[in-house]
């Protein structure tokens, strides 16, 4: 056995929306508390798997979205003008509507003083 066969490799961490899918997430606003985010997609259009921090999801269009997570799904379907909780969560996601989806992300900066529920979220609340 050489070295490179010695080492145990770390799962990555998941990855940050706005550096792992630029074309559809930006950053409007950040500072040590808080950062606001602005998703932007059209039908059909897909995310590789990132991470969220508890977050408020304010909806600007009408959507259908699957988020999945390892062999879980979640299809989400949510109106204009909605504001949701969505929880700390790792998923990938799918545009699986006919309309573009467009929505603003509040992400909380401070950690949650509540323990972890057992099984991970998936999806607003």
């Amino acid at each position: 056995m050489d070295a490179a066969e010695d080492e145990v490799t770390e799962p990555a961490e998941p990855a940050d929306p706005v550096g792992s899918n630029p074309e559809h997430y930006r950053v409007l606003f950040e500072n040590e508390r808080v950062r606001v985010l602005e998703y932007r997609d059209e039908p059909g259009d897909e995310t590789t798997p990132h991470r969220h921090p508890d977050s408020v999801m304010v909806t600007l269009s009408g959507f259908r979205r699957r988020l999945s997570s390892g062999d879980r799904a979640f299809d989400a379907v949510l109106d204009a003008g909605e504001a949701r909780w969505l929880p700390a969560q790792t998923h990938s996601g799918e545009n699986t509507g006919a309309t573009p989806t467009r929505a603003i992300f509040v992400e909380l900066r401070e950690p949650s003083p509540l323990t972890p529920p057992p099984v991970a979220p998936l999806g607003p609340s």
